[in-house]
């Protein structure tokens, strides 16, 4: 697959300012380290060729942005869109979620992002710096040479089972175009499935226990849009809050993956940004499996305006009692 250099996408960016296509640019940053790289608007082609970056640190996904910078720009908004981006994209405009007419989306091919944590486990803690090109160069406090890191060996896990490098969604497209893969993301799930009911209590307990409630996944989550979520209700019982026993550890990432089940593109940003390193991404994976052997294989967010199989209806829907009959 062609790679777009950041020169590129900041040239195009650029011209689009430059012939009042667009208002504002939703880009990438470097954050405090070279790793740490984060969403920006930039308004002119000074900003964007001052800090304005790509490499393979560019892993949020820029959807959800979109609610926010839609109504915060006057003119149109350009995002940059990888291929797993763009099913979120479609996804959010199935629910009416910002002004399509405001955005101009440029696709743009992706290889894969890097789990830092990945990176350090080669290169050891302690990184000052990190450049990325056919490798990625990591230069620490206790190495006298930069430690070479392949982009194959520390790829994020949704990276390493991507769904997809095509873009379902786009008004331009820069680079070569990809193809829908056949991904083994579902296999973990069918080995959690394999496990018996303590195991499996045990695995989520492990990891689950370790949830600070920060609510990282939740602001990122690209299906997570309510104006008002549930978990920010005094009246609701369930404020966010320190969790006080085991159920409450539970509770809020359940009530979370169910809100989504259905709406959930597999995006993998709620595992991406949990502080604790858990693979939130299971759980929603599960609802994905099971609605795709109960109904049909189904994406979210493949076509604008497609509904999911929770609230759609067909005369071919499995019977409750069936779908307990498949499980045994």
């Amino acid at each position: 697959m062609q790679k777009v250099t950041a020169s590129q996408l900041i040239d195009r960016a650029a011209a689009l300012l430059s012939d009042g296509s667009v208002s504002a640019v939703l880009g990438w940053k470097q954050g405090e380290f070279d790793y740490d790289i984060t969403p920006a608007v930039f308004a002119d082609e000074q900003a964007l060729r001052d800090a304005f970056v790509w490499n393979d640190f560019c892993g949020a996904n820029f959807s959800k942005y979109l609610l926010k910078a839609t109504k915060k720009v006057d003119g149109k908004v350009l995002v940059f869109l990888k291929p797993c981006d763009t099913y979120s994209f479609n996804q959010l405009l199935t629910e009416h979620r910002f002004d399509r007419d405001k955005v101009y989306a440029i696709g743009i091919p992706c290889e894969g992002m890097a789990d830092i944590d990945k990176v350090k486990a080669q290169s050891g803690d302690g990184i000052v710096s990190i450049a990325c090109g056919e490798t990625i160069q990591v230069t620490t406090l206790y190495n006298d040479a930069p430690v070479s890191v392949e982009l194959a060996d520390v790829l994020e896990e949704r990276c390493a089972n991507c769904k997809s490098k095509k873009h379902v969604a786009y008004d331009e497209l820069l680079g070569d175009e990809g193809d829908v893969l056949d991904s083994a993301r579902f296999d973990e799930v069918a080995q959690l499935e394999a496990m018996t009911p303590d195991e499996r209590f045990a695995f989520w307990q492990e990891h689950l226990s370790r949830c600070i409630r920060c609510n990282a996944c939740r602001d990122v989550c690209p299906a997570c849009t309510c104006e008002k979520c549930v978990f920010d209700n005094p009246a609701s019982g369930v404020e966010n809050k320190a969790p006080a026993n085991e159920f409450e550890e539970k509770m809020f990432h359940i009530i979370r993956a169910f809100h989504v089940a259905g709406r959930c593109t597999d995006c993998g940003e709620c595992s991406r940004v949990c502080p604790q390193n858990i693979p939130l991404h299971l759980l929603n994976r599960k609802f994905i499996k099971d609605m795709n052997d109960n109904y049909g294989e189904y994406q979210a967010g493949a076509e604008v305006g497609s509904r999911a199989p929770l609230v759609d209806f067909t005369l071919d829907d499995p019977e409750a009692a069936d779908v307990l009959d498949r499980r045994g």
